[in-house]
């Protein structure tokens, strides 16, 4: 059983995660409208990604006995300035989701809730993952500028990118 401010922190961040994949499909739609399906399917992929974060969170409610609560989920933003400008947004938001976990980490702690620790390392570990990876390509945005050959060649790698749920045991 989990107590109800930790069943509350988690409601909420099921919550960002619904958030985060409405956030993404909106960034892959800004995308498609510029017919980068590959960034397009980046996003998508990121969309996805979240969706099950909040299933995961959703799922481990109901294994501890919370209670979920679902809510309201904000409309996302929907114009961008730039590419570039679509992957700070997202490198912010990022750091964003890792704050809100670390407190989730810093509250089971207080509370000796072990098993929600344990838990949340996985999504940890996830965040680490996530913030390499939009770090990187806003590095490669900002090297490429106005090359559009370097850009053709960014959108046909991010097209490949599959999407592959990672099991909840692992890391990967």
């Amino acid at each position: 059983m989990i107590s109800k401010t930790m069943e509350k922190l988690l409601n909420e961040q099921i919550n960002k995660e619904l958030y985060s994949a409405n956030l993404y499909l909106s960034m892959c739609s800004y995308f498609k409208d510029l017919e980068l399906d590959g960034f397009a399917n980046f996003y998508r992929i990121q969309s996805k990604e979240e969706l099950f974060h909040a299933s995961k969170q959703f799922d481990y409610m109901h294994d501890v006995g919370g209670k979920v609560t679902m809510m309201a989920v904000d409309a996302p933003e929907t114009k961008f300035k730039s590419i570039i400008h679509v992957f700070q947004l997202t490198l912010e938001h990022e750091k964003t989701v890792t704050s809100s976990i670390n407190n989730l980490v810093n509250q089971a702690l207080s509370e000796s809730d072990f098993a929600t620790h344990n838990f949340l390392q996985w999504f940890i570990a996830e965040q680490v993952e996530e913030e390499a990876s939009i770090s990187n390509l806003l590095k490669k945005l900002e090297m490429i500028g106005d090359n559009s050959s370097a850009m053709y060649l960014l959108n046909a790698e991010l097209g490949q990118r599959t999407y592959k749920e990672k099991s909840a045991g692992s890391n990967n």
